[in-house]
């Protein structure tokens, strides 16, 4: 991924009113990078998208696109181009004809944008389908279509708005790895806007967590799973255990967090003081399953107990009201109503903030 900063996002605000949607983001996107807009309903980031095309104007803020400031300029004269949710193709239209489509406005020379489709054609492998029109397509094929007339204007960024939520679970995760590829053979820019975490994870650089209008992490896949820095993260992304400790003892290296009466961790001190009360994240993959006790083991009894082909998940009650999620690999170490043992390696506990914190 360059470094070299292609849109940039200067402490941009969007109201309705009195309700505002996007409340003072200032973010900086590079040069081929592939970042994502992740957060739930309503939370502003399909906004953020409508503003960076300039379907949206701002109400205070400015953006940049390869140094240009855009802020006022008409969406016809930016450097982007928008994928929505629906495709937008021209059911009367063949498929060369809704490629050639922005080409035609622009005035692109003929040959130039015979040769244009031609490799948006090969690059989303849809040679032979030239002459059908899009309701004679899947939705996998239409949605390379969409994104066929996005990559022949040959804009600066692409931006694309939930484009995968309509493909049925089988094809929209074949379509990730093929979007992916796509994305890193061109070296474009992409802007994905997301409720699906699974889609984040697999196919971002970078991902920007959006909650109420604010971006409340930006970090690698990996560092916003495995550190997530509030508890409104934890949750949103991946399954997760989110519980309160309190710590009774510290040494230079350990802290030990009293969970309940029976169970506490020995966890890696980060200038942790007895009294402290804190909240933990625990993911289900991070335990390992034992029948006998083990050095920093959670004693719990199997309530239940699911296995879906790949793993087994588990869920096992620590104390009342403390059902911990935990997936393991072997679905023949235990049974429903056992007692078993949960051991914690100390550097896979993640601390989230505070107990009285949001």
């Amino acid at each position: 991924m360059n470094e070299n900063v292609l849109v940039s996002l200067k402490n941009i605000t969007k109201k309705y009113g009195d309700k505002t949607i996007i409340n003072n983001i200032s973010l900086d996107i590079y040069e081929g990078e592939f970042l994502t807009l992740l957060g739930p309903s309503g939370c502003g980031k399909t906004t953020i998208l409508r503003t960076i095309s300039g379907l949206e104007e701002l109400t205070k803020g400015e953006i940049y696109i390869d140094g240009v400031n855009v802020t006022n300029v008409d969406p016809t004269l930016r450097e982007v181009n928008t994928i929505f949710q629906s495709f937008a193709l021209f059911p009367h239209m063949t498929v060369w004809d809704n490629i050639n489509f922005g080409l035609k406005m622009k005035k692109i020379a003929k040959e130039e944008a015979t040769k244009r489709i031609k490799d948006a054609i090969k690059l989303v492998k849809l040679e032979g389908f030239e002459d059908r029109y899009p309701p004679q397509l899947s939705g996998g094929q239409q949605q390379r279509v969409a994104i066929a007339r996005g990559i022949v204007m040959k804009h600066k960024v692409l931006l694309l708005d939930e484009s995968l939520c309509s493909l049925d679970l089988k094809l929209k995760r074949e379509m990730q790895i093929e979007l992916k590829k796509l994305q890193k053979q061109l070296g474009m820019t992409f802007i994905y806007v997301t409720h699906d975490q699974d889609e984040a994870l697999t196919m971002s650089d970078r991902i920007a967590i959006i909650n109420k209008g604010k971006i409340e992490q930006l970090d690698t896949p990996k560092n916003i799973y495995r550190y997530p820095k509030t508890a409104f993260i934890a949750d949103f992304i991946g399954e997760s255990n989110i519980f309160n400790i309190e710590i009774k003892e510290t040494t230079d290296k350990y802290a030990l967090a009293k969970i309940n009466e029976d169970n506490s961790l020995k966890i890696l001190n980060n200038n942790y003081k007895v009294g402290d009360k804190l909240k933990i994240l625990l993911r289900p993959e991070t335990f390992e399953l034992k029948k006998e006790y083990v050095r920093n083991s959670i004693k719990g009894i199997v309530k239940n107990y699911v296995y879906d082909g790949q793993i087994t998940k588990l869920e096992v009650e620590v104390n009342k009201g403390l059902v911990l999620k935990v997936n393991i690999n072997d679905a023949d170490i235990c049974s429903k109503d056992d007692t078993v043992y949960l051991r914690v390696p100390e550097e896979k506990v993640v601390i989230i903030g505070e107990q009285n914190e949001e």
